[in-house]
Order: structure tokens, then C-alpha cells, then sequence
């Protein structure tokens, strides 16, 4: 673990939380990917949060996708998105006293399409999302005999659950990012499907889904994190000033 990360539980339920040198100017959701990697190893995430000033909690989901359904391996009856929203933002918000809508949630490619997910279905609770080499379209994963299957009962229920299914053009945060390598055979379409969607509707959104650093890999995403943040800091920035 790195300097300014400290192990913490929530619910009972572990976490891992940064607090910069100074007073938080932003709070940050970090959702970990499917290798249940946590930002607290990676100097290049740290160094980002260090370099905003933004505070992070970044729990641990297990296997579960952040999404609304129960994950046995997660919990045999509390769903990851109900920890997050009941459990995981109230202690946030008490912690660093920052308003409930002024957390970003973001995280890499499972936790990438579990930020973007949250940010649709409560656009009120997380104006800033951002998501690196989301997987997106993580229903392609459903009857590969892994934990979706026990999830969901077919693949079809996963994909109505997905993230781009749960965008309402009446109801949309106002920051979004996200970004994924051309090289990234298991999520770029998913992406770019996703972008596509935003523009029909006529949505704000800013997507890199041309810079190629390595495909699905931590090069790729140690090489946008510095885009993300900052984008993450700049809506989250935008955000006090409204709220002023």
C-alpha cells in the first residue's frame, strides 16, 4: 500500500482510502477492475489523486460487476450497487463533508462499466463519471459458466441490466468520460456503441477511443489515468462552483 492509503471496512466490508496532504477538493469512487486490482498498489492512480487533491475510497466488490443483483461471492443477500449507494457514499460524504452529489465514481474496466452504469441510473448522486476500458457490454461474459450465470439467468437479462441500457436522455449527469483502446478486442465495441448512443441522443459526453497504449493492459490504462483525473477534478470543480 502507498503513501496517504489506508485499510478500512465499511458495513463490514473492506476499502481502501486516500487522503491528500491537504483538504479534499473532490471525493472519488473507485470502482476496481474484474483482477480486483486496488488503486492503493498503483503509483500513477495515487499520484493523480495526490496531484488533484482528491480524497478516494475504493472498496472492494469481489466479482459482482457493481451491479443491482445479489453476487454470492460478494454477499449472499446485499448487492454491490445498494453497498455503494447505502453504505459506501454516506461514509464518504460524512468523512470528507462534501455534498452527496459531489463524488465522481470511476474505476477500470469491470469497476470502468460499474462507474458509468451509476452514473446513469442516479445521475443526482454522481454528476462525474469516468470509466477506463469499461466492459461495457459485460453480458457478452454470461454463460462462460462464470459468476454472471448465477447472476443473471440468461444473457439477455444481463444486457437489458447493462450500462448503455440504463441511459435516460431526460435524466443524464452532465460529466462523462470514458476511454478504450482500438487494440481492446473484449471492449472497444461496447464503447464505441456506447458513444454512439450519447450522440443520437445528443448527450455531453467526452470519449478517447483512438489513443492506443497497449490494449487491455495497465499501460493502457496507467497512460489515460492523468486524462481521467482531470476530468474528474474539472467536474468535480464545476460542480461546487454550481452548487455555490
Amino acid at each position: 500500500m502507498l503513501l496517504n492509503w489506508s485499510h478500512t471496512t465499511i458495513a463490514g466490508k473492506p476499502a481502501d482510502v486516500f487522503e491528500p496532504e491537504t483538504k479534499p477538493r473532490g471525493a472519488v469512487l473507485f470502482l476496481h477492475p474484474y483482477g480486483l486490482e486496488s488503486p492503493a498498489t498503483n503509483a500513477v492512480y495515487t499520484a493523480e489523486l495526490a496531484k488533484h487533491g482528491l480524497a478516494c475510497c475504493a472498496p472492494f466488490g469481489a466479482h459482482s460487476w457493481w451491479v443491482d443483483r445479489v453476487c454470492p461471492e460478494f454477499d449472499p443477500t446485499l448487492t454491490a450497487e445498494r453497498h455503494l449507494l447505502d453504505n459506501v457514499l454516506p461514509w464518504m460524504r460524512a468523512k470528507w463533508d462534501v455534498p452527496e452529489n459531489a463524488v465522481a465514481a470511476a474505476g477500470i474496466s469491470m469497476g470502468g462499466q460499474g462507474a458509468l452504469r451509476l452514473g446513469f441510473r442516479h445521475p443526482d448522486r454522481f454528476r462525474v463519471v469516468a470509466g477506463v476500458a469499461s466492459a461495457v457490454d459485460f453480458w457478452e461474459r454470461h454463460g462462460t459458466g462464470a459468476e454472471l450465470d448465477a447472476m443473471y439467468p440468461t444473457r439477455e437479462r444481463a444486457r437489458q441490466d447493462s450500462a448503455t441500457l440504463q441511459v435516460n436522455p431526460a435524466h443524464f449527469p452532465p460529466h462523462v468520460w470514458f476511454a478504450c483502446d482500438p487494440a481492446d478486442e473484449a471492449w472497444h465495441r461496447g464503447n464505441d456503441r456506447l458513444a454512439e448512443k450519447l450522440t443520437a441522443f445528443g448527450l455531453p459526453f467526452t470519449a478517447d477511443l483512438d489513443t492506443s497504449a497497449g490494449g487491455h493492459s495497465w499501460g493502457y490504462f496507467d497512460a489515460v489515468a492523468p486524462a481521467m483525473f482531470a476530468f474528474v477534478a474539472d467536474g468535480l470543480a464545476k460542480e461546487r462552483r454550481r452548487l455555490v
